[in-house]
C-alpha cells in the first residue's frame, strides 16, 4: 500500500505541476457544401505553453485549414491565437498567442525513456469542461511506426494511457510531470493504444518553424523500397539489407552523386543502411549543406560516392517510399 500512495502521490504532484501548462485549442474550418455552399465547422484540441511569452505546441491536424484558432487557457482566459508554422509530416504546430508570464511545460528528453515507465497523458478529452482530462499509463513501445496515418512519421511512443478525441496536441509527460511527448492518434481498432510524438523531435520542429516559419529537411531525391529477402535469394546476392532505389529525381543530390534506379544503398556515412526507415533517420539527422559518402551496390558490385546534402525542394520531403 506504501508503494500504490507514493505513485498516487508522484501522479497527483505531476498533475498539478503541468495543468497550469495545458491549453484547449478551438478551430474554426470552412467546408464547402455542394447544397449550402461554404458552412463552418469547430473542431476542438489540445496543446501546451511551450515558452512564457506565448508560443504553444499542437498538433498539425487540431489547426490545419482553419479559419480561426482560439486559445483558452487552464484559467479559462482566451486568446486568439496565430499559426506560426506547422509540419504536416510529424504533425506539429507552433500556434502564438498574445501573452506574457505563461507558464510553460517543463519538457524532458524522449531519448532516455524506458518500455514499461508510467506516462500521464493530458488534455481536452472530449471538450468536456472543468479542466484537462488526465489517464495514467505506461509506455508499451518506442520507434513504432504508423503506416496508415496521413504522415509518413516514424519513432513514436505508444502508451496505453486513454487518448480520446480532444487529447490531439496534448502532452504526455513522464510522473515527474516532464512532457516526453505530444499526443497525436488512438487507433479505434485497438484498444488501449495510443501514440505520442517524441519531444526530442518535437523540440526541434519547434525550433525551426519559429526561426524559419516552416520546416527545413536534407534531400536525397530518390524514392526507394526495403529490399526483398525473397527477391534476394532468387537472384543469389549476398546482400541482406538496404535500400533499392526505384526512381531518382534529376539533377537531385542523388542523381548527381551518380545514384541510379536499380542501386543498393548499403551505407550512408559511417550508418549501415538496413532499409528505408534507417535512411530516413539518419537523413534526418544530417546538417544541410554537409557532404556524405554513400556505399552502394550495383549489379553484384560494391561503389562508394558522396553526395551534398540539401535543403528539399518541396515542404516536408526527404526521400519517398514507393
Amino acid at each position: 500500500m506504501d508503494g500504490l500512495k507514493v505513485l498516487q502521490e508522484s501522479v497527483v504532484n505531476a498533475v498539478e505541476a503541468l495543468q497550469d501548462s495545458v491549453v484547449s485549442i478551438n478551430s474554426l474550418k470552412l467546408s464547402r457544401d455542394l447544397r449550402y455552399g461554404l458552412s463552418p465547422v469547430k473542431g476542438s484540441g489540445s496543446g501546451f505553453i511551450a515558452s512564457a511569452d506565448g508560443y504553444i505546441i499542437t498538433n498539425n491536424h487540431v489547426i490545419e485549414s482553419a479559419e480561426n484558432v482560439e486559445v483558452v487557457l487552464n484559467s479559462g482566459e482566451s486568446f486568439e491565437g496565430e499559426v506560426v508554422g506547422s509540419d504536416p509530416q510529424t504533425d506539429i504546430a507552433v500556434v502564438k498567442i498574445d501573452a506574457n508570464g505563461l507558464k510553460p511545460a517543463k519538457m524532458g528528453d524522449s531519448d532516455s525513456l524506458k518500455v514499461g515507465q508510467f506516462v500521464l497523458a493530458v488534455g481536452n478529452a472530449l471538450a468536456l469542461p472543468g479542466g484537462p482530462t488526465v489517464s495514467l499509463g505506461v509506455i508499451g513501445a518506442k520507434n513504432r511506426p504508423m503506416p496508415w496515418a496521413d504522415f509518413i512519421f516514424e519513432g513514436l511512443i505508444q502508451t496505453d494511457a486513454a487518448i480520446n478525441p480532444g487529447n490531439s496536441g496534448g502532452p504526455l509527460a513522464d510522473i515527474d510531470g516532464n512532457v516526453i511527448g505530444v499526443n497525436t492518434a488512438m487507433i479505434p481498432f485497438a484498444q488501449g493504444m495510443g501514440f505520442s510524438i517524441p519531444v526530442n523531435t518535437v523540440k526541434r520542429i519547434m525550433g525551426n518553424i519559429i526561426s524559419h516559419g516552416h520546416v527545413t529537411r536534407p534531400w536525397l531525391g530518390i524514392s526507394g523500397v526495403d529490399l526483398d529477402r525473397n527477391d534476394l535469394k532468387m537472384s543469389g546476392s549476398s546482400i541482406k539489407r538496404g535500400v533499392l532505389v526505384v526512381r531518382v529525381d534529376q539533377w537531385s543530390p542523388a542523381y548527381e552523386s551518380g545514384l541510379r534506379p536499380g542501386d543498393i544503398i548499403l551505407k550512408l556515412g559511417d550508418s549501415e543502411i538496413t532499409g528505408m526507415r534507417a535512411l530516413i533517420e539518419k537523413l534526418s539527422s544530417t546538417e544541410m549543406g554537409t557532404n556524405r559518402d554513400i556505399v552502394f551496390s550495383r549489379n553484384g558490385k560494391k561503389y562508394r560516392t558522396s553526395v551534398d546534402i540539401r535543403e528539399a525542394r518541396e515542404k516536408g520531403t526527404i526521400v519517398r517510399i514507393q
